[in-house]
């Protein structure tokens, strides 16, 4: 297969969290860090993935907070300390959002909802999501993509997927081969 696209500076890359960065826990939530996994290469071929981009910005659902099972500051320093990893591998992650709230509840920003790349792109307000790139590992990714007109890449997992990615790729890193 050719080229997805050809990006440069102008370009984001919004990425799903779990199954995408780290090892998702099917049927479980990522709760500390110490049980937050790398997925194989991720940081590895972070500094040289993400330079190619002007902003990555990390777009995740996350109703463990919610769910009372994780504070929200916890979930925030979980999150620091992931971006800290990426920065100590030569990386940067720019913004993450999460959406807290359970399924179907107020302020509806859990994907696919576009609302966490609305709020990114009001702090960003450069990105243009025709120059973007939503890199997930379920349905929810690809229709929050696909409905900002992104072009959408699938990491294959367990998960079972009805929409049509317009990449597939085993590990995130890959991507590099194809931009």
């Amino acid at each position: 297969m050719g080229k997805l696209v050809h990006v440069n500076s102008s370009w984001t890359l919004f990425l799903d969290r779990d199954g995408v960065i780290n090892e998702r826990v099917f049927g479980a939530y990522i709760l500390k860090y110490e049980d937050f996994r790398f997925k194989k290469g991720v940081l590895e071929t972070s500094k040289e993935l993400f330079g190619k981009f002007g902003r990555v910005i990390v777009v995740t659902n996350q109703q463990c907070v919610s769910k009372g099972l994780i504070s929200q500051d916890s979930l925030n320093l979980l999150h620091q300390k992931m971006t800290l990893d990426f920065q100590n591998a030569g990386a940067r992650i720019d913004q993450v959002y999460a959406a807290i709230e359970r399924k179907d509840e107020a302020p509806f920003m859990r994907k696919p909802n576009p609302m966490m790349a609305e709020l990114a792109q009001m702090e960003f307000p450069q990105i243009d999501f025709n120059k973007s790139i939503m890199v997930g590992d379920t349905d929810v990714d690809l229709k929050f993509g696909k409905t900002l007109g992104m072009r959408t890449v699938l990491i294959r997992s367990a998960e079972i997927i009805t929409v049509e990615p317009d990449l597939e790729l085993d590990q995130l890193g890959d991507l590099i081969e194809f931009i």
